[in-house]
C-alpha cells in the first residue's frame, strides 16, 4: 500500500480524521432539503392574502404552515452548524479555543432552535 502523505505528516502521526464523509453526506443532505423547502416555505408566505400578522399567525397556526415552518429551520440551522464547524475547525488552530467555538456553535444553534420550536408551538397551540 502506497502511503501519500507528506513527511511532515507521517512524522507528527497526522491521517484521516474518519468523520469527513459522514459530515460531508450530512451537508450536502441538508443543502438538498433547503433546496426544496426554502422556495416552498417563501411560496407558501408569498401565497397570503394579506402580509399582516394576522395572516401570519393563521398560516403559522395551522398544521401545514408549522411543519413547513419547522422543517425549513430545522435543516436551515443544522446546514448552518455544519458550515460554522468547518470555518471553526479549518480556520481555528488553539485547541482550547476550537473546542470553545464548536461548543458554542452547537450551544447557540440548539438554542435558536429551541426557541423558533417555543414560538411556533405556543403559535399553534
Amino acid at each position: 500500500m502506497v502511503d501519500l502523505r507528506t513527511p511532515l505528516a507521517r512524522a507528527r502521526g497526522l491521517g484521516a480524521a474518519r468523520s469527513g464523509v459522514r459530515h460531508y453526506i450530512a451537508q450536502r443532505v441538508s443543502a438538498l432539503a433547503l433546496l426544496i423547502l426554502t422556495p416552498l416555505f417563501v411560496w407558501s408566505i408569498a401565497r397570503l392574502p394579506n402580509v399582516g400578522y394576522q395572516d401570519a399567525h393563521t398560516w403559522i397556526s395551522s398544521p401545514p404552515g408549522a411543519i413547513l415552518t419547522l422543517l425549513t429551520l430545522t435543516a436551515t440551522f443544522y446546514h448552518m452548524r455544519l458550515g460554522l464547524q468547518v470555518i471553526i475547525e479549518d480556520y481555528i488552530r488553539k485547541p482550547v479555543t476550537r473546542s470553545l467555538l464548536l461548543s458554542a456553535n452547537t450551544l447557540i444553534t440548539a438554542g435558536l432552535w429551541l426557541t423558533v420550536l417555543f414560538a411556533v408551538m405556543t403559535i399553534a397551540s
